[in-house]
């Protein structure tokens, strides 16, 4: 697509190679084009933070190309943590995809940060045994997999409800894999898996089927018998004896997890190897930084390692100066920056840099006519035209109308959808029209003559290469301004002083979330002592809060005492906030539809005379509440409007719900049509049965009874009835919105919202 790129001449060059003038966001481009030819592709970036944004773009210029992602852990050097479970899952993924990849080489791409370069990994063949795939039909012994699973990292518990957790139940084993976004329950008959299906780890309730199991790891380190006879010799071998106090030693000499324990990764294998022993056969490509990078991230690396050293502790508190800590040497676990550099070397490897270079003695530049796009506010800021007439929206579109008329294919790129929309209304204002969406690079290949592309990318700026010219967001509308949207409490909620909490109480922390309050205690920071709040979370872990940074906790929704504390330094919380929020984004974006689909459509206008309404309404023996009124009113301008009704009342118990239900289903059973009434139980729809047929006695409407207290005989009639149109109204459970109730003319649907699958009923 980048006609000026001369890709098969940077593919042949045996010796390291430098390609200038490669402006800000066009690499993934670049990586796309030399993916194209066969060859695999690595790219070494400086800045772990642009993965995901160069995944993204990567997921436009080349769909079908395979992407793999490698990050580094998201830990310090030696600390007391293990990496989060994502992260593991997206290294032992990568690892595995590149043990795969070895196996049947193909066009790939994967992007690993410097960070993760530097670190040694479990050897290839290892990688390649902690993997498992399953599929229905297989024959697996249920017992090898739930042991491979404790081998592997997850934990047994009753019931599974975060990541990392397995349970059995006779012939049924629960699993939530890293990665997933739901957990998969494995159905067995013997040792023949049956079924594998996801399901709701709040409800347990199943969800769909899912074809296959691709098992990984919950972490790098894997607990075998082995293993931990490994680690034990090289342990003694490297710090000598054992202490007491050692409960890294102890745990894993039991055979249990301990937190941190992937920072002792070489002692639990006979060597390590590096990620380039992974990529063998894939070109290596660097951002122009990557060597300065890896100086900066060893000297991090040896200063991490020689305060470990030195004090054995991660600070200088009297708190915590009773557990030792005996760090791994750095080589052992990590490549020096002049190690990695002679490695990257034997790799002749492509430099892409936005500056331009020349040639030199040991590598060559290859310069490309590509270069940054105009930047309109940038450049209305500093020449100071930001309150002269000079619009950079006018600006924007006289270049765009300039490049489509010399030919080029132009692409309006905005980092979201809404950005994008927005964007787009406000060029459209100012002239620009005959756009088109694509999901793809290619599909700019099907432009027609003076059309222009629109696409969603993570682009800081666009650029022009060759025919190619792409404009980004924030060339126009300039920088974006990321901020942190500070989370909103209600004042019952808040805690504002610790005299608000009492010992044992749950709270919930906004980044390590559910905790039990265990009171205030004085410690010793940085040689002063400090008043902090002592929280406890599962596993006896401990996290100190100073009391100024209170406003982290919110009391737990509930009195529960039972509640089931969070794991200190896990990821469970946040998958589990990240994925709330997702189904709240479902949730309203499904609901936008059918508020946009029932505007749409029209209904009949259901009005009756005011006589008639004023005596049906007379029988009510009470006088109405002004809320009830208003419920009342409103729904009958719903009736009335011509539209859809989609109206829900809420009240406690005996607050006149049902009066407002009764008048609805007068008016519409007036106008001949069909109501249905919804409740949750048999003795409910007896009730309302006898209460609508009461307040219709001697009006020519006739209402029916569908549930379980009606014989089967009289059942059938009543199901008869209502499919020909004889019965106005009809009072059931939620059976009558299955297939075996035929409605002649239903124009109502009335819900107790009580009934379990009300929501989900509203809504079919």
């Amino acid at each position: 697509m980048i006609s000026l790129l001369d890709t098969r001449t940077i593919a042949a060059a045996k010796s390291a190679l430098t390609v200038s003038h490669v402006p800000d966001g066009m690499d993934a481009f670049v990586l796309a084009e030399l993916a194209r030819l066969g060859q695999p592709v690595a790219y070494i970036l400086s800045d772990g933070q642009r993965m995901a944004d160069i995944e993204q773009n990567l997921s436009f210029a080349a769909p079908e190309i395979p992407v793999l992602t490698l990050p580094a852990w998201d830990c310090l050097p030696y600390d007391r943590v293990s990496p989060s479970a994502d992260t593991s899952a997206r290294r032992l993924t990568a690892l595995s995809g590149l043990v795969a990849h070895g196996k049947k080489p193909h066009a790939a791409i994967v992007l690993v940060t410097v960070n993760a370069m530097l670190q040694k990994v479990a050897p290839a063949e290892v990688i390649d045994s902690l993997g498992f795939s399953a599929r229905p039909g297989n024959q697996i012994k249920m017992d090898d997999i739930a042991a491979r699973l404790e081998r592997n990292g997850f934990e047994r518990v009753a019931t599974v409800r975060e990541v990392g957790e397995f349970a059995v139940r006779g012939g049924i084993l629960d699993v939530f894999v890293p990665g997933s976004e739901e957990p998969v329950r494995l159905d067995f008959f013997g040792d023949t898996l049956e079924s594998i299906r996801t399901f709701d780890p709040a409800s347990q309730r199943t969800i769909g089927q899912a074809r296959s199991l691709d098992l990984h790891p919950m972490s790098e380190v894997t607990l075998t018998p082995d293993s931990i006879s490994r680690f034990r010799k090289n342990y003694l071998s490297l710090f000598g004896a054992a202490t007491r106090d050692d409960a890294l030693y102890a745990a894993v000499s039991e055979g249990r997890r301990y937190a941190g324990m992937e920072h002792w990764l070489p002692l639990f294998h006979d060597h390590l190897d590096t990620v380039f022993d992974y990529l063998k056969g894939f070109r290596i490509v660097t951002d122009h930084t990557v060597r300065e990078a890896a100086e900066e991230r060893a000297k991090l690396i040896r200063d991490y390692y020689e305060a470990r050293l030195n004090t054995g502790t991660p600070g200088k508190g009297h708190l915590s100066q009773g557990t030792p800590y005996k760090p791994v040497p750095p080589e052992r676990l990590y490549l020096g920056a002049g190690e990695f550099g002679r490695m990257l070397d034997t790799h002749a490897p492509l430099r892409l840099t936005p500056f331009a270079e020349h040639d030199g003695e040991a590598r060559k530049v290859i310069e490309i006519a590509a270069r940054p796009g105009p930047r309109w506010a940038k450049t209305a800021i500093e020449t100071g035209e930001g309150n002269t007439r000079t619009n950079v929206f006018d600006q924007a579109v006289k270049y765009i109308a300039e490049k489509r008329a010399a030919g080029s294919k132009v692409l309006i790129a905005g980092w979201s959808e809404g950005s994008l929309d927005r964007l787009l209304q406000v060029l459209d204002e100012h002239g620009l029209a005959n756009l088109k969406s694509v999901s793809a690079l290619k599909d700019l290949d099907g432009l027609k003559k003076g059309e222009a592309a629109t696409a969603v990318l993570s682009l800081e700026g666009g650029f022009e290469a060759g025919d190619l010219v792409i404009v980004g967001e924030q060339d126009i509308l300039g920088d974006r301004m990321v901020r942190r949207s500070k989370r909103r409490k209600r004042a019952a909620d808040f805690i504002s002083e610790v005299a608000g909490l009492d010992e044992g109480s749950i709270v919930v922390h906004a980044e390590h979330g559910i905790g039990r309050f265990v009171g205030l205690r004085t410690i010793e920071a940085a040689g002063a002592p400090h008043a902090c709040l002592e929280l406890l979370y599962a596993d006896d872990a401990k996290l100190f809060l100073p009391v100024e940074n209170i406003d982290l906790l919110s009391r737990y929704g509930s009195e529960g005492s039972d509640a089931q504390l969070d794991k200190l330094g896990g990821g469970a919380w946040q998958m589990r906030k990240a994925k709330l929020k997702k189904r709240l984004l479902d949730m309203a974006g499904a609901l936008i539809r059918v508020a946009a689909e029932r505007m749409m459509r029209m209904a009949p206008v259901l009005t009756t005379q005011e006589g008639l309404y004023d005596e049906f309404a007379a029988r009510f023996p009470y006088d109405e509440t002004e809320d009830q009124l208003n419920a009342i009113e409103a729904v009958r301008g719903d009736l009335g409007a011509g539209r859809p009704m989609d109206r829900l009342i809420c009240g406690d118990v005996g607050f006149g719900k049902t009066e407002v239900a009764l008048r609805a289903a007068f008016i519409a059973a007036m106008n001949g049509i069909q109501v249905a009434v919804v409740v949750p139980t048999t003795l409910l729809a007896r009730q309302h049965f006898k209460t609508f047929t009461e307040r219709f006695r001697g009006l020519p409407i006739r209402i029916q009874q569908a549930s379980r207290l009606v014989g089967a005989k009289e059942l059938n009639l009543v199901k008869k009835e209502v499919a020909e149109g004889k019965t106005d109204i009809v009072v059931g459970t939620h059976a009558l919105l299955g297939t075996g109730v035929n409605f002649a003319n239903l124009g109502l649907l009335i819900i107790d919202e009580n009934s379990i699958s009300a929501s989900s009923t509203r809504n079919a």
